[in-house]
């Protein structure tokens, strides 16, 4: 296996394709596509080595099957949006490809989050012998692998999870996200919820917070939210009582948040304009910044991670395991944000895991139930170093109680 194929040129994208590029020992043949073909263009040109690309509509299998009978790739990145991953998925089951995405399938008319429709692909992917790896980015993703290598290495087992995601970066816009807008604010935007004691519990959108101690950047308010991998967590952890998703949202995004979905703009339902159809939320995003624009000048910190409490030999322990990542030094190694390098980098080194058969399988597998160990030496390798560390039960005392 050395022959990959990206489909989506976004900014995560765009360092998937970066990060192959800077690994060539692994990655033999690099093949972009994307709906928007200058942009694989742009990505090709600051690539540091040679790569190809295409002009592909993922929404249409029968193109993406075309594209991959003529690229003839051992495994398909997708980059490209939540509401496509059926789409590939089918793919890559019609050419007898590997899959992998770093985001779960959403149906555009319904802003929810789930994989009721990616695990029931397990039997058909095993059945033909392939490999299909689910949420391959940091949360989800590495934040997933942090828990695995807990589970492994750390603890006996893990009662309390909170994963705790903080971009403490500007990037002196008076409004933006720092990935997809549509799919950024629908999430955000959801009602929030979270797992204590085998069952879901579910609160009103933004409806709870505390101060979080982040690493490298302190104190900072964090909302409860709902996130994917808490889903694939609850059934892999074991002895797990309770798993929240904590994310900052400064004072000023969450005053825009407010107004839009107060005059309708974030609405996911069509509505007459002119005589023409439209979408709210899609039109919002056409007005916004592209999230792969904000770079160039972004500065601050992501600092994201998993604090987690169980026991191990029958003693109480609390570990924070976490990632710092600077965005100025990731615009300079690869013209990109933090937020787009965190999501891109771990997909990159999944890849690598497969074609180097340290991950393998047939079947659908999010990325907790693979070897947690070889995976993150090789991140901190391609350029997000981790970190694990006690619990200060003073400092995150808000936390803990909450």
């Amino acid at each position: 296996m050395d022959n990959v194929l990206i489909i989506g040129a976004g900014g995560g994208g765009a360092v998937v394709a970066k990060k192959c590029a800077m690994n060539r020992n692994v990655f033999k043949k690099i093949h972009l596509a994307s709906r928007t073909l200058s942009k694989c263009e742009t990505i090709q040109k600051d690539c540091e080595s040679d790569i190809t690309v295409s002009q592909l509509d993922a929404d249409d299998v029968k193109q993406t099957i075309a594209c991959i009978e003529k690229q003839k790739p051992d495994l398909v990145i997708n980059m490209a949006l939540p509401y496509q991953d059926l789409a590939i998925m089918d793919a890559c089951l019609a050419t007898g490809v590997h899959y992998m995405d770093t985001a779960n399938y959403e149906p555009k008319e319904v802003a929810k989050f789930t994989y009721e429709w990616q695990w029931p692909y397990h039997e058909r992917f095993k059945e033909k012998g392939l490999m299909a790896v689910l949420g391959c980015g940091f949360d989800p993703g590495v934040s997933n692998i942090f828990c695995a290598y807990a589970q492994e290495k750390l603890m006996d087992e893990i009662h309390f999870i909170d994963i705790i995601d903080c971009n403490d970066g500007s990037h002196g816009k008076a409004f933006a996200t720092n990935f997809n807008p549509e799919i950024n604010i629908r999430e955000v935007t959801q009602r929030g919820k979270y797992w204590k004691n085998g069952q879901w519990i579910e609160i009103d959108p933004l409806s709870v917070a505390c101060m979080i101690d982040f690493p490298e950047v302190g104190a900072r308010k964090g909302y409860l939210i709902y996130h994917e991998e808490e889903e694939s967590l609850v059934k892999n952890i074991r002895g797990l009582k309770q798993i929240r998703f904590w994310m900052t949202f400064s004072d000023n995004y969450i005053k825009h948040l407010d107004v839009l979905q107060n005059i309708g703009m974030t609405r996911i339902d069509p509505v007459m304009f002119n005589g023409v159809e439209i979408i709210p939320i899609q039109f919002l995003k056409a007005l916004l910044p592209e999230p792969s624009s904000l770079a160039e000048n972004y500065t601050g910190k992501t600092s994201i991670g998993c604090i987690m409490q169980g026991v191990k030999d029958g003693k109480p322990v609390k570990k924070i395991i976490y990632n710092v990542c600077d965005h100025a030094a990731c615009n300079r190694e690869m013209k990109a944000q933090a937020v787009s390098y965190t999501t891109g980098v771990p997909a990159a080194v999944g890849a690598m895991m497969m074609f180097q058969g340290k991950w393998k399988g047939a079947g659908v597998f999010n990325v907790e139930q693979l070897p947690p160990v070889p995976f993150l030496e090789e991140l901190a390798k391609q350029g997000l170093p981790w970190h694990v560390e006690d619990v200060n039960g003073a400092v995150q005392k808000e936390l803990l109680a909450a």
